[in-house]
């Protein structure tokens, strides 16, 4: 079995210890004699997949008591409605855009009440993150979104943006998971599992248990309330059941690495391979500001797009898949979540020295 170096966005590259692991157990789970995609969800072999999977996230995020751990469907692009929806109690919301996800949840938010964008970086295309050091928040605002790690410009707020009081929400999708975070910091975090998690089709919502309340908007859909399945220990509906086991089973083996606390220096070490080269490099450069650098997503052009064309083809035969950049921004993207190995990104810099050697004088 040959497997390639997978720098995809997402859905992306999982732990082989992982994969391998549910393939032996895609038969018959622990002697239950059918495999997890089988199982009832009400079932108590289930149960204990789902309250496992729990637990282990709450002690690899340090998750305090008073929040609630969620397993949802319908991504990141749901959460865009469900987060007004659920917390817009004064219709008022405050948003800082500093990527495409960012500005579809900004969008989605201007149809339930005044979503105000009180900093943005698109006057540079989405290349660094603001100061948020003293923003313009509003006095009636329900909240402050953020995007936390932005995958298709990689870029990422090391700091936590001053929200002068007021409940901060994070769309962590491309992050959580690759470094400790104060959750008593954030009112509720949401992230789609594909992209460092597990597979398509699971999301994660954590929420501060005040925020859950049949004080949402008037039409809100049952469906669509975090009380609803906060009641129902996210099984108000068939939950995604497989998703949910692939995702316990990444929590063990996080665990199994050391934490977050290991796979943040781990994060680092393999991110300054690829940067330090990027600094380096007589071709290829970086596409964003050196204090805002995402761990996840390392963003790269030549500055011709033919070469860039190129670059991506041979880099595909010789073994490194979906480096192309997202469609809206072009150029190459490296997407190397926890699950890529240290030997990917170093054969990914070796390759790119040698299409280097090529193509400069």
């Amino acid at each position: 079995m040959k497997r390639i170096f997978n720098f995809s966005a997402g859905p992306a590259v999982l732990p082989e210890a992982v994969l391998q692991t549910a393939a032996a157990e895609m038969l018959d789970y622990h002697g239950s004699g059918m495999s997890v995609m089988e199982m009832s969800h009400r079932s108590k072999i289930y149960e204990s997949i789902l309250e496992e999977a729990k637990a282990d996230l709450r002690r690899l995020m340090n998750i305090p008591d008073n929040y609630t751990i969620l397993f949802l469907q319908g991504g990141g692009h749901l959460q865009f409605a469900m987060v007004p929806m659920n917390l817009m109690k004064n219709r008022v919301a405050d948003y800082i855009v500093t990527g495409q996800w960012a500005k579809r949840a900004y969008e989605e938010a201007k149809i339930f009440g005044q979503a105000n964008k009180i900093a943005s970086s698109e006057d540079k295309g989405f290349s660094y993150i603001p100061n948020c050091d003293d923003l313009p928040i509003s006095p009636d605002a329900d909240y402050v979104h953020i995007c936390d790690n932005n995958t298709i410009f990689g870029t990422k707020f090391h700091k936590i943006p001053n929200t002068k009081g007021k409940i901060l929400v994070a769309d962590m999708s491309s992050c959580i998971l690759s470094e400790p975070v104060d959750v008593s910091k954030y009112g509720l975090i949401y992230a789609g599992a594909q992209k460092n998690i597990g597979p398509a089709g699971t999301l994660i919502v954590i929420i501060r248990n005040d925020l859950l309340t049949e004080e949402t908007l008037p039409g809100t859909p049952t469906m669509l309330k975090y009380l609803t399945h906060s009641e129902n220990n996210s099984m108000y509906n068939t939950p995604p059941t497989y998703g949910i086991y692939i995702c316990g089973l990444v929590f063990k083996w996080l665990l199994n690495q050391g934490g977050l606390e290991a796979m943040q220096q781990y994060n680092i070490k393999k991110a300054n391979i690829l940067y330090d080269f990027l600094d380096k490099s007589r071709l290829f450069r970086g596409n964003v500001a050196k204090e805002d650098r995402s761990l996840m997503n390392v963003t790269f052009v030549t500055g011709n797009n033919e070469l860039d064309d190129l670059f991506v083809k041979e880099a595909k035969a010789a073994g490194f898949d979906n480096l192309k950049g997202h469609r809206s921004v072009g150029g190459m993207r490296a997407s190397i979540y926890n699950a890529m190995p240290i030997e990917g990104v170093i054969a990914l810099v070796d390759f790119m020295k040698s299409f280097e050697a090529k193509h400069v004088g």
